[in-house]
């Protein structure tokens, strides 16, 4: 059975489901930055994953990341899979703007979290319901 890190439970905010992963939202304002975790039972590595999920994680992964990228009008995407904090196998695709609070470093450690608020939240669904392809199911609504 699939359980969600504690870690990502407590510093995001759930969008949906693609087929394979749960979207997560990272709850900093400060860039629009997801987390695609493999509803899949411990696993830490992408080797772990079968043949058929690596594939999924992928698609769903470069998918994610040239919606955000339009969406957002991104600069660059960084796209990531460390894991280091949270062993959980999760793929972060972060926007990322030349006018961001990092720009050019990495967002990890660069700036205290600043939290959505419950309009922003609901303005980033809003915005994900209309590119989002229709095998992407939204849930954890606000």
């Amino acid at each position: 059975m699939f359980v969600l890190d504690s870690r990502l439970q407590q510093d995001t905010v759930s969008i949906g489901d693609f087929p394979l992963c749960r979207l997560l939202l990272m709850n900093d304002a400060n860039y629009p930055w997801f987390i695609l975790v493999p509803r899949r039972e411990e696993v830490s590595e992408l080797f772990q994953l079968d043949a058929a999920d690596q594939l999924a994680l992928w698609r769903e992964t470069t998918a994610l990341a040239e919606t955000l990228k339009d969406t957002f009008r991104a600069d660059k995407m960084n796209v990531a899979a460390l894991g280091n904090v949270v062993s959980q196998l999760h793929m972060h695709v972060i926007v990322r703007r030349r006018d961001d609070a990092a720009w050019p470093a990495p967002v990890w450690g660069r700036h205290p979290a600043k939290p959505y608020d419950a309009k922003q939240i609901d303005e980033i669904r809003a915005k994900l319901r209309l590119v989002l392809t229709e095998d992407f199911h939204f849930g954890g609504e606000s």
